[in-house]
């Protein structure tokens, strides 16, 4: 069933309707951020790609704007982790690793989950949905945004080779794994793909991610690279790409 959702509503109003059930973390400060950007940016060519996506919350923010402006496809590119692939650590805190084409793929390794919040917020995903890429796709199918939103179950060095040649971006959401390798990684894939002029965002950055921090402040603030370096909301920050 595609969930009704009225424009003519403001579009915080509207934004906060479509992801009400979704679960997530993203703030609603953090989305209206998110939609914003990504609306504000159709005067440049190219898509909109995003790193993490759970179950569809900041997908759907995103989409909303590709949906609303007319203009490009939203990427969402996410390891989509089903029930069977947690385990939990011997100190009782939890990770998951996920095995695509013979290949295995972990996440929460430096920093893993601890069991109150996964019993809290991770679990319950389980008891209403096969996998988080079934939560995702209901997400995006009640809000009408199939056309626009497009799921890939892999991590961005499988969707950067599998990409289209001459793909680019102008807004990148990244959400990954938070160790300073993965995300300094993610950074230099994301920008074989990001227009000069375009947006690079980052979820939980300066709050409690050493590894987020730092290759933000090395490979985004001290690259040279980027104007307009900002945090946004209490856990997002925004960079824009130098035009030259």
């Amino acid at each position: 069933m595609i969930r009704t959702i009225s424009q003519t509503l403001p579009v915080s109003a509207l934004i906060e309707q479509a992801t009400q059930d979704i679960p997530g973390w993203s703030p609603q400060d953090q989305l209206l951020s998110l939609f914003t950007l990504a609306f504000g940016s159709t005067h440049l060519e190219g898509d909109i790609l995003e790193l993490g996506s759970w179950c569809g919350r900041s997908a759907v923010a995103l989409g909303l704007a590709a949906k609303l402006s007319g203009k490009g496809t939203v990427h969402c590119v996410d390891l989509f982790p089903e029930k069977n692939d947690w385990y939990q650590n011997a100190d009782g805190t939890y990770s998951f690793a996920v095995t695509l084409d013979g290949r295995k793929y972990g996440a929460y390794g430096e920093q893993t989950v601890w069991a109150a919040p996964y019993l809290r917020d991770i679990a319950p995903v389980y008891e209403r949905y096969a996998g988080t890429l079934e939560a995702f796709n209901a997400a995006i199918s009640w809000c009408d945004l199939t056309d626009w939103v497009k799921p890939f179950k892999g991590d961005l060095h499988k969707f950067a080779s599998s990409a289209p040649p001459g793909m680019s971006v102008r807004l990148a959401f990244i959400d990954g794994d938070h160790s300073y390798s993965a995300v300094a990684g993610d950074i230099r894939l994301t920008e074989q793909f990001l227009r000069p002029g375009g947006w690079i965002c980052f979820d939980d950055a300066f709050s409690s991610y050493d590894g987020v921090n730092e290759a933000i402040q090395k490979h985004i603030i001290e690259s040279g690279r980027y104007q307009c370096c900002q945090q946004i909301t209490r856990k997002l920050f925004v960079a824009q790409r130098r035009v030259s």
